[in-house]
């Protein structure tokens, strides 16, 4: 649905009852697709992921193919995860101060390398330490095993996002301390947040893509592939602070986004479910 701000405001008095500040009410919100509708988008998903599974199958392709996928599923779903709590306010918060110009960018531009680096040693320290407890409990685990209970898990959390299966969805439901702003300079509050999201699992989980790509590098059984697999993730999810560069509004960020919100679900779901079919066709025929 469309999302209007500004249609009503709430000023905050000052003690004399002076208007000191106006923050536009958001009146509509995105609302998530009927239960036909879902259940099309599954179906849909499903053939899409079998119909493409067979005909790279037909084409020779194989883990090669399944590997691809999996690539691309932990860049998307990085980028999904910015419909977060956290993903919202770091948008906000990791912002140009000032009027928007070529030299506030530039000074900006620190914090957006500093925030980029917290994600590269999230990315170091989760991806780590998952290829390690792989290497030692799964590094002899056939790839197609890996590749197969990676492809089922991802089917069940598409029918979860798509509303038709419950789903286990362990996660901290804890925000980064948005008071940081307040004790520290643009660039160190941008490391602490690139860090804190880039671990992933310090605060919500807004996507289970997340949780493909963590049994993805658990079960590598190899650190470096662990490290390159959260890396990944980590890019997609550090990317949508760089539309900071550009001369756009907070508001207009945080409207286009709440209005994607229930869509980014959808195409959470969609995603999860054509890629694991696809995946078990390649794997079965």
């Amino acid at each position: 649905m469309r999302l209007d701000l500004g249609a009503e405001t709430y000023h905050q008095p000052s003690q004399n009852n002076a208007r000191v500040a106006s923050v536009p009410d958001a009146i509509d919100f995105s609302e998530s697709s009927s239960s036909k509708t879902r259940m099309a988008t599954m179906i849909m998903a499903v053939l899409i992921g079998v119909t493409g599974g067979s005909l790279l199958n037909n084409q020779g392709a194989g883990l090669g193919a399944v590997q691809s996928m999996f690539i691309v599923l932990a860049l998307i779903g990085g980028f999904l995860s910015t419909w977060s709590p956290c993903g919202y306010s770091s948008l906000s918060l990791l912002r140009p101060a000032g009027k928007y110009s070529f030299g506030s960018v530039m000074r900006w531009s620190p914090t957006f390398l500093t925030h980029a680096l917290g994600y590269a040693l999230g990315a170091l320290m989760l991806g780590g330490m998952l290829g390690l407890v792989g290497w030692a409990l799964f590094s002899e685990l056939p790839v197609t095993y890996m590749a197969a209970g990676m492809a089922v898990l991802a089917l069940g959390y598409g029918a979860h996002q798509l509303g038709f299966l419950k789903m286990p969805y362990p996660q901290r439901r804890a925000q980064v301390p948005h008071d940081a702003r307040f004790r520290f300079r643009s660039s160190t509050i941008g490391l602490l947040y690139g860090y804190a999201l880039g671990m992933n699992y310090l605060t919500y989980v807004q996507t289970p893509i997340l949780y493909i790509v963590t049994g993805v590098a658990l079960l590598s059984g190899n650190v470096a592939t662990a490290i390159a697999v959260i890396a990944i993730f980590n890019i997609g999810r550090c990317l949508p602070v760089a539309v900071n560069f550009l001369p756009i509004s907070n508001q207009s960020v945080q409207a286009w986004l709440a209005r994607w919100q229930e869509r980014a679900v959808e195409i959470d779901g969609f995603l999860l479910l054509s890629i694991g079919s696809a995946t078990l066709m390649l794997l079965v025929l």
